[in-house]
């Protein structure tokens, strides 16, 4: 077991990893500035009958700052039954212990929101229709322009005399903040950036950089991340921590979806809020899984046989 603490920023020796994922999500918490330790403890969970441990669970990472344990699971969910057996061994005995799992296909998408994604460039051959891989309608157009319209009517009665800056990190959040826009009675203006990973092609570091910044100055103005979805936070402190540094007169963020199960980032302020979803992936409405289902009109539940698609 390893024992190894890492402060953002610190010349310290690397850890051995077990595996390739926990390197790569190593360096997304160096990029954020998260204190991680590597495998720090080991929890027992079964004695035999002189008292000595016979089974034990050893999370990979536990971010002191949050007093959180994080266990990458890259297996596919339906090979992981005897570690989800030891998770709940360890809930039961530990209640007070906080531990996040990520899952395979969570790691995916964490791999493919911060550009880490090797090899799946190409969307699958065999999809027939969009809305065939669609398990379930989560929430419908309507309801979606009725949220939209509301999150409108809230930020025009809290910027009266005001015209707020949207900003919106390309692509996912191009449908709602182009609805958003519509909704709101003030004057108002856009711009856009976009993030990619620090790397070539065969490695990154894992941090992700701006390569696409704002054309607009921001200085003194009143501004408004948008965002898509929020779930760990990791992205939009980020970006609010950068934002900020242009000396705007104010930032606040404004973000569709809201998976604050998955959250990392406890005091991220949200200040606008369309709905909040459970710990399931979701397409549409700008929500893409290998850069389709984007165009779906509603926000749907991925079916898992599109999810394990190669």
């Amino acid at each position: 077991m390893a024992d190894t603490k890492h402060r953002a920023n610190a010349p310290l020796t690397r850890p051995q990893f077990a595996h390739e994922s926990e390197e790569e999500f190593a360096r997304l918490l160096d990029f954020y500035g998260i204190r991680w330790e590597y495998e720090p403890r080991s929890f027992p969970l079964e004695w035999d009958e002189t008292g000595r441990v016979i089974e034990s669970f050893n999370p990979d990472f536990y971010l002191p700052d949050v007093d959180l344990y994080i266990e990458l699971t890259t297996l596919k969910q339906s090979l992981v039954t005897r570690k989800n057996r030891k998770i709940r061994r360890l809930r039961e005995l530990y209640p007070d212990v906080r531990l996040e799992i990520f899952y395979g296909r969570d790691y995916r998408n964490l791999l493919f929101k911060y550009g880490l994604a090797k090899g799946w460039d190409s969307p699958a051959p065999y999809v027939k229709t969009l809305a065939h891989d669609i398990e379930r309608i989560l929430f419908t157009e309507a309801q979606i322009q009725d949220r939209v319209r509301e999150l409108g009517e809230q930020i025009s009665r809290d910027y009266t005399g005001k015209s707020p800056l949207l900003v919106s990190v390309l692509k996912g959040a191009l449908y709602f903040i182009a609805d958003l826009s519509r909704a709101i009675s003030i004057p108002v203006a856009m711009d856009f950036m976009a993030i990619t990973s620090y790397g070539g092609e065969k490695a990154s570091s894992g941090a992700v950089r701006i390569i696409k910044d704002l054309d607009e100055k921001i200085t003194g103005r009143n501004v408004i991340l948008v965002e898509d979805i929020i779930d760990t936070g990791l992205t939009a402190s980020y970006l609010v921590k950068n934002l900020s540094a242009r000396d705007p007169a104010s930032v606040r963020i404004c973000t569709l979806l809201d998976k604050s199960v998955r959250r990392i980032v406890q005091d991220l302020p949200i200040d606008y809020r369309g709905f909040e979803v459970p710990d399931i992936f979701v397409v549409g409405y700008g929500l893409d899984y290998r850069q389709l289902y984007r165009n779906l009109p509603f926000i749907g539940v991925l079916k898992e046989e599109a999810l394990q698609r190669t």
